[in-house]
């Protein structure tokens, strides 16, 4: 019987009326142009010599185009792994500068990016002054002068779709903070942090959908900071609405996870990654809908599928975001069009996919009478399928 451990969950939100705020930059050719912003530093989670952190950077002054936060750390803590920005750290300085997507921010847009980190076990205190392009700033909004840093104005409108807020750098994988053994599914209610441990095995790694799952979550419940490793059974099942943060997959076998519930569920997958998943990393089997964001899989045959011929059926939805996925890889998503699934499509990185052979959107007439669906199409309709080039980047 394996007994979970619960961690101290922290949340620390410094503000710029309260504890501390950025400054952002004005823009070129503006002699008396308003820069201002404030900065959430959020602790997300907190293990044994390691922490997990998400910073949101939101502009209140006039918009920009690039930005460069710093800040000093007070108690030796040092970055290990960072996502959606490019992060350098020199003894307690840290210098985080945009992604190539989230670099454009106009009054009152946001940008967040994460990172893990480690620290000595007795203080982890909160940065108490952040910085954005060398201009300090104290709140508000304050004039500039063309003697200060500068930024061209924006070229092209800020992304529409909500900021990304935990997604992991292409290609980096965590560390394993520890071993759990499993010998039977684990069931969760409320919140379970692994706290970054790797939890294994369970199931022979085979497609047989018969597997027992290794977590079961009950609706509304949380699993994060988890490492599973293969064979992982089933992976991980939703009985209804539910999160699964930093959450990954070092060989999927099955299915990743898998959702269910009834009504109108809401399913969040943020941040983590997957890989060797010879089927479906997620398979959608009840109703509502799942995001899946700032996520990254390789060698995959479909990353997420409404069910074609479960017995009862839905109208389904999903969002991918902020994300990439690396060949092998066939099908980004497969929806039913018969029922009125949506799958909607933002901020996707493909890589090595030189001839663009990944199908983004695949359409079926899906059933309920356990037959294979039948294949209708594939592409951007304006109606089920929902994305443009301009969502897509192929590396």
């Amino acid at each position: 019987m394996l007994h979970r451990q619960r961690r101290k969950s922290l949340l620390v939100v410094v503000a710029a009326a309260t504890l501390a705020a950025a400054g952002v930059v004005a823009t070129a050719g503006v002699a008396q142009a308003a820069a201002g912003c404030r900065v959430s530093y959020a602790v997300g989670s907190q293990w044994p010599g390691g922490f997990s952190t998400t910073v949101t950077l939101t502009n209140v002054g006039d918009p920009i185009t690039s930005w460069r936060l710093t800040w000093s750390f007070g108690a030796g803590q040092t970055i290990t792994q960072a996502w959606n920005a490019t992060v350098t750290q020199s003894g307690s300085a840290v210098t985080a500068t945009n992604a190539s997507f989230n670099g454009n921010l106009a009054t009152n847009a946001s940008a967040a990016f994460g990172f893990n980190g480690t620290w000595n076990n007795n203080s982890n205190p909160t940065p108490t002054s952040f910085a954005v392009n060398g201009v300090t700033c104290t709140g508000g909004t304050s004039p500039t002068t063309p003697g200060n840093p500068t930024t061209p104005p924006p070229t092209t409108p800020p992304p529409t779709t909500p900021p990304p807020t935990t997604p992991p750098p292409t290609g980096s994988w965590p560390t394993p903070t520890g071993q759990v053994g499993v010998d039977g599914t684990i069931a969760v209610s409320g919140v379970f942090d692994g706290g970054m441990r790797r939890y294994c095995c369970i199931g022979d790694g085979s497609q047989e959908e018969s597997q027992d799952p290794m977590f079961q979550l009950a609706a509304g419940a949380t699993l994060q900071n988890v490492i599973i490793g293969g064979p992982a059974g089933d992976g991980v099942h939703c009985a209804g609405s539910c999160t699964l943060r930093n959450v990954w997959w070092e060989d999927v076998g099955e299915d990743a996870a898998t959702f269910r519930g009834s009504g109108s569920p809401t399913f969040l997958v943020d941040g983590g990654g997957a890989r060797s998943a010879s089927d479906k990393v997620f398979q959608h089997n009840g109703a509502g809908t799942l995001t899946v964001q700032n996520f990254q899989a390789t060698n995959f045959g479909t990353f997420y599928r409404s069910c074609g011929n479960c017995s009862t059926q839905y109208k389904r939805s999903v969002v991918i975001r902020n994300s990439t996925l690396t060949r092998p890889g066939n099908t980004v998503a497969g929806i039913n069009v018969n029922y009125g699934d949506t799958a909607r499509f933002s901020g996707i990185t493909i890589v090595n996919d030189p001839s663009r052979a990944m199908v983004i959107c695949r359409k079926y007439n899906g059933n309920n009478t356990g037959s294979e669906p039948t294949q209708v199409g594939t592409g951007a309709d304006g109606t089920n399928c929902l994305y443009s080039s301009s969502d897509l980047t192929y590396r």
